[in-house]
C-alpha cells in the first residue's frame, strides 16, 4: 500500500519533536521503503535511531536541520548527510538494515559512543590498539564537536594519518572555515612531510 510521502515525512518530524522517537523512526522507515531515493527520510532514520540510544547531539542536530530546510531544502539534506557520516563511519550498515524486519530495526545498535572509547584509553589501554581492535567491527559513534576534534587528534598521533584525512575533508566540506580543523589539518600536513 504507497503511503502519502509527505504527509508521513509530518507526522515522523512531529513525533520527534514530542521526543517519541521510536514513532517517528516506525515513520521515517515506512518512507524510504517506498520512497528508497529520500535523503529526508534516510536522514530522519538515522537521527531518530540516535535519539533512541540516548545520544545527545540528536535533538540539536535535528533542529538544525529543520532551520537549514528552510532556507534551501536540497541543501540541507546533503549537508546533513555529509553531518551524519562524519559522525557515524559506515552508514552503509543502514542499507543491511532495511532488509530487516521493522521489530529487529529499532533494536538495532552497532556502536560505541566516543566518551566510552575515551573511557578506555583513559583507563590506561593504548589509543592505536584499541581503535584497531574496534575498527572492523563496530563504529565510533561521535555526538559532539569537541570529541570529532579529540579523535581527529588522536588519529594523527597515532599514525592513522589517512583516515583522520578522509574524516578532515568531509568536516571541511561542511565547515570550510572551522579554526580547529584547519589547525588539524596543518598539523596533518606536518607530519606527512616528515614521514616523506
Amino acid at each position: 500500500m504507497a503511503i502519502s510521502k509527505y504527509k508521513t515525512l509530518s507526522q515522523a518530524k512531529d513525533s520527534f519533536s514530542k521526543s517519541d522517537y521510536k514513532n517517528a523512526l516506525e515513520k521515517f522507515a515506512a518512507v524510504l521503503q517506498n520512497f528508497p531515493n529520500s535523503k529526508e527520510a534516510y536522514n530522519g532514520v538515522i537521527l531518530a535511531e540516535m535519539a533512541m540510544s540516548g545520544e545527545g547531539g540528536a535533538e540539536a542536530l535535528f533542529d538544525y536541520y529543520e532551520i537549514l530546510k528552510e532556507e534551501d531544502k536540497e541543501q540541507a539534506d546533503i549537508i546533513m548527510s555529509n553531518i551524519l557520516q562524519n559522525m557515524d563511519g559506515s552508514l552503509e550498515k543502514l542499507r543491511e538494515v532495511f532488509a530487516e524486519p521493522l521489530r529487529d530495526r529499532l533494536e538495532y545498535e552497532d556502536g560505541i559512543l566516543y566518551k566510552d572509547f575515551k573511557a578506555i584509553i583513559d583507563s590506561g589501554e593504548s589509543f592505536k590498539e584499541t581503535f584497531e581492535n574496534i575498527m572492523f567491527s563496530t563504529k565510533v559513534i561521535i555526538t559532539q564537536r569537541e570529541d570529532f576534534i579529540d579523535f581527529l587528534d588522536n588519529l594523527i598521533e597515532h599514525d592513522f594519518a589517512e583516515m583522520a584525512l578522509s574524516y578532515l575533508e568531509n568536516a571541511l566540506s561542511v565547515y570550510p572555515s572551522d579554526k580547529l580543523l584547519r589547525k588539524l589539518l596543518k598539523k596533518l600536513a606536518k607530519g606527512t612531510k616528515i614521514e616523506n
